[in-house]
């Protein structure tokens, strides 16, 4: 068809003076349509000695394939955070229990995400637990850079709960604080471990641990003790005010994981659970038998089992 469109081609377009005959207009056509239906930039209307180097140069090379921005199988892990990572109240009463903890434990009833991902022994000699029993989202950098002189492929992050569970609602860790104390965090963790993958888990729907437990004497007994006020505090009370002040620890959770879920997802390797946790509807049975607020160990194993989904995702 490129005969037909350039028949009546003038020879000086191509640097000639007269009409270029039928035959020869055809045969500078067919040229033109070779280096149309081929993208040759390197074609010239003469067909000089330089045309076949030019589009060697404009042949693009494969490209080597990106490196996968998530490892579904890491071969190490760390976990910073708060009591809940600790397994606190989990076994005994008053004390820590990182053997049955979500992230790094090998009690066989929890099935920790480290003994999932990397099965029982390997977990024992490649997890390390640097969370604390209290610790706020402040106390997070610190944990980061323990976290990162492990060299650890994946890091875990759970934390949350004690930036609300103040004595007073306007002792509660602002928003901006939050957000920009996990920041830090993560930009601890990156100028010595850039390629480490971050697992982020939601802080727990503290008021739906309220309504489960506010029907035990036992709990409310316990909660009595400090636990949370914020959210805890005379448990039975629904007047407006204790109404609002629950309401409003309520309402910094949900701003506590849309800047956990914020932060995250300027970062290519972190993962944030889309409230998964949040969402999870922890019952009496999921919570310690001494202070019904942690997780107990079977709520530890729900914990470990939303982790490694999210974590083993493609």
């Amino acid at each position: 068809m490129y005969g037909d469109v350039y028949e009546d081609v003038k020879m000086r377009e191509f640097g000639f003076n007269r009409p270029l005959r039928r035959g020869a207009a055809s045969a500078v056509a067919a040229a033109l349509g070779v280096c149309v239906s081929l993208g040759l930039a390197g074609c010239s209307g003469s067909g000089g000695a330089g045309s076949a180097p030019e589009a060697a140069k404009a042949s693009p090379k494969a490209s080597p394939s990106p490196e996968p921005a998530w490892d579904t199988s890491p071969k190490s892990l760390a976990a910073v955070g708060d009591s809940i990572t600790r397994a606190f109240d989990a076994c005994s009463v008053l004390s820590d229990c990182p053997e049955s903890s979500w992230a790094t434990g090998t009690d066989p009833e929890v099935r920790s995400l480290a003994v999932r991902l990397l099965g029982k022994e390997a977990a024992a000699k490649r997890s390390w637990n640097f969370a604390n029993s209290g610790a706020r989202m402040a106390d997070l950098p610190a944990q980061m850079e323990q976290a990162a002189a492990e060299s650890p492929d994946l890091v875990t992050v759970l934390v949350g709960a004690n930036d609300v569970c103040r004595a007073s609602v306007d002792a509660m860790t602002p928003v901006a604080e939050f957000r920009a104390d996990f920041a830090e965090a993560l930009r601890t963790l990156r100028a010595e471990r850039p390629k480490a993958q971050v697992y982020v888990a939601s802080v727990p729907d503290l008021k739906r641990l309220w309504s489960q437990g506010r029907g035990s004497a036992m709990a409310k007994k316990v909660w009595s003790l400090g636990i949370c006020p914020t959210m805890l505090g005379e448990p039975d009370a629904v007047d407006s005010r204790s109404t609002q002040r629950r309401d409003s620890a309520y309402d910094r959770v949900v701003a506590y994981n849309e800047a956990l879920a914020e932060v995250c997802a300027k970062d290519e390797r972190c993962r944030y659970d889309d409230g998964a946790v949040f969402d999870y509807r922890f019952g009496t049975g999921q919570l310690s038998r001494w202070d019904f607020f942690h997780p107990g160990k079977d709520g530890q194993a729900r914990l470990a089992e939303i982790a490694f989904r999210r974590v083993t995702a493609e």
